[in-house]
């Protein structure tokens, strides 16, 4: 869906959930295959079990990519990505948890080197069904802001 919105239609504290996506063997096997981490603590399901978490854990990257994939189904125009900070796991992600991403407005401030855009922290936490965070970081959008229109790259 796209929801076009410009630096000054957002507001600290606004929040959006996605649906959530439900991990499954498959997801560890291509991205496995994609990355070409076929780390035991992913792929080993014995030796997982002689491991303090028990089982398989999902690949941090692959919680990110799937986490912060939950957020697309909201596109904005006027809005592109400068990047990802404070990238945290604190929880595992195992085969058969549902993730869904929260994201949240956090700080907003013009941006001193790009006239016309402003810069927006968005907070994201994937959870998992339990309620526990399983990523966090912070998601920095540069936003067109509504006098600046006509801004070319």
């Amino acid at each position: 869906m796209e929801k076009e919105q410009f630096y000054e239609d957002y507001s600290p504290g606004d929040r959006r959930v996605t649906a959530g996506r439900t991990i499954t063997e498959t997801d560890f096997v291509v991205h496995a295959g994609h990355t070409g981490d076929f780390f035991p603590h992913h792929m080993d399901a014995e030796f997982c079990a002689t491991q303090p978490f028990g089982q398989r854990i999902a690949h941090g990257t692959m919680t990110f990519a799937i986490g912060v994939g939950l957020t697309a189904t909201q596109i904005n125009p006027r809005a592109f990505t400068y990047g990802y900070e404070r990238l945290r796991f604190p929880k595992p992600v195992h085969i058969g948890d549902t993730i869904h991403t929260v994201v949240t407005i956090g700080e907003m401030a013009p941006d001193p080197k790009r006239k016309g855009y402003g810069k927006i922290v968005e907070i994201t936490e994937t959870k998992k069904q339990d309620g526990s965070t399983v990523m966090y970081c912070e998601h920095i959008l540069m936003v067109e802001m509504k006098e600046s229109s006509t801004w070319k790259t």
